[in-house]
């Protein structure tokens, strides 16, 4: 197995698990903290957007967890509900394998089956700051036993003035445990924190942006007039004619007005914002992903934490007021050892703002000035074709690509209803010919339902062997749960 993240010693279920993953390489920021994390030292890093952060603390939160133990072991605190989803679900497939259980929880989403899930044994929680305090306050979670505290995009959480509630979070903690703070930038608010609460920590800084962007990310813009920028867009498409793309926009408003444009010109396309609801956003990204469509439109939601590997061309409609959100758009594409391209389209109220980023990239970006009109003609052809096969691909029911071929997630129809615990179902299903315990991985009870993951390559014949087993004395079906393998 060429793999080194052998390197670093780790269990082999966790290799086993980045292999599934196809993580063979680790990235620099990977490198310098996951030996750190391991150790237990506090470290803060500095490291931008698409380095590979995520991984470099849920690998040693992974590694160093007692499955056995029933008590939370890791707690990791991120400033959106999307990244707290998106952190769940690589902590969730880096552990799977290992039999890690992670829960994900935030604002906006019932409390009651957060409560729920939290009952059952629970390994790792990622969390918003408002909901974890509101389950702290309620005493439906106790995080005095947590051996890692992250704090994840601590600059964005601080700027938001999460501050107290930090405080909170660590003034409910052990004195005792391993902390990890990631940051883009080191401020004031990042000083307090690690003077107040950390132990002599490590500092890691990843300063790669530039270097990264220059290699994988092919960087332009193109001077325009407000007028004329949606024939410069369409015209842009068509010359590019990308696989996928995201368009990035200032304001809600100017989102949805040139989402419905879009969508008027038979564009596959979806759009996000902070307007939406929390379900709505989730299943627009999930499409995404999917390639059930190939045109996000966006505002600044989503320019952080969206880890979509397959983008191929980011449009910036708008001028990023913010210069630090011009690294985070354009992150979305050229992320690990793909390449991508950015064109940022400028008019002359933007001469300001595109100036500032030059200046804090510290490089010129190059301006687009002919795209010939035969390459567009050519390109919409391919590009309208692009999009009716993924029209014809949608109509047919697709299976969600499998991570870990080794594991079966099978359905139960019983539940906490019917007063079902997890030892009931290890009881059942470990009585099974040819099923041991060791066979059985994560378990989530719920009220009506059960989902179990069958490991080592056994789920096939299970599934073949039974349509029904008894738990409890009495007769439960079971099947494969195809929409979360």
């Amino acid at each position: 197995m060429n793999n080194k993240f052998t390197d670093f010693k780790l269990n082999k279920n966790i290799i086993k698990a980045l292999n599934n993953l196809e993580y063979k390489n680790p990235s620099k920021v990977q490198e310098k903290v996951i030996p750190k994390l391991i150790n237990k030292e506090d470290t803060i890093v500095k490291s931008k957007t698409g380095s590979g952060k995520t991984a470099s603390f849920a690998i040693p939160i992974c590694e160093n967890i007692d499955i056995e133990n029933t008590n939370i072991q890791a707690l990791i605190v991120v400033p959106t509900r999307e990244l707290a989803l998106q952190v769940k679900d690589e902590i969730s497939n880096i552990g799977r394998l290992k039999k890690i259980r992670c829960s994900a929880i935030f604002g906006r989403q019932p409390i009651k089956e957060q409560i729920s899930s939290l009952k059952q044994r629970v390994h790792v929680v990622v969390a918003t700051p408002g909901r974890i305090i509101d389950h702290i306050q309620r005493k439906t979670i106790n995080i005095q036993n947590i051996n890692y505290l992250i704090i994840d995009e601590a600059d964005k959480m601080l700027n938001k003035g999460f501050i107290e509630q930090i405080d909170i979070i660590f003034e409910n903690s052990p004195s005792k445990k391993t902390i990890g703070l990631f940051s883009a930038t080191i401020d004031k608010d990042i000083q307090y924190v690690s003077q107040k609460y950390m132990n002599n920590p490590s500092m890691v800084e990843i300063e790669n942006h530039e270097e990264i962007n220059k290699k994988q990310i092919d960087e332009s813009y193109v001077k325009i007039e407000e007028k004329d920028k949606y024939e410069m867009l369409k015209k842009l498409i068509y010359s590019e004619s990308p696989k996928s793309l995201m368009i990035f926009l200032n304001t809600r408003e100017r989102v949805n007005k040139l989402y419905n444009q879009m969508k008027k010109d038979k564009f596959l396309v979806k759009e996000i914002h902070g307007d939406m609801s929390q379900e709505k956003r989730i299943y627009a990204i999930k499409d995404f992903k999917e390639f059930k469509f190939n045109v996000l439109v966006s505002s600044d939601v989503a320019s952080r934490g969206i880890h979509i590997d397959d983008i191929s061309l980011v449009i910036n409609y708008d001028v990023p007021r913010d210069k630090e959100n011009y690294i985070h758009r354009i992150g979305r594409t050229g992320r690990k050892d793909k390449f991508g391209k950015a064109i940022t389209m400028v008019n002359n109220k933007d001469e300001k703002y595109i100036n500032e980023i030059q200046d804090y990239i510290g490089y010129e970006i190059k301006e687009l000035s002919d795209i010939r009109e035969e390459k567009a003609k050519d390109g919409k052809i391919k590009f309208e074709e692009m999009q009716k096969k993924l029209l014809k691909d949608k109509r047919v029911k697709s299976v969600p690509k499998k991570v870990h071929s080794e594991i079966t997630r099978i359905y139960l129809n019983c539940g906490k209803r019917k007063k079902i615990r997890n030892l009931d179902i290890v009881g059942a299903i470990s009585n099974l010919d040819g099923i041991e315990g060791k066979d059985i991985g994560v378990i989530e009870v719920q009220d009506l339902c059960s989902y179990v993951d069958i490991l080592n390559h056994k789920g096939e014949a299970l599934l073949k062997k039974y349509k029904e087993i008894n738990i409890k004395k009495k007769p439960v079906k079971i099947k494969r749960d195809n929409q979360n393998q």
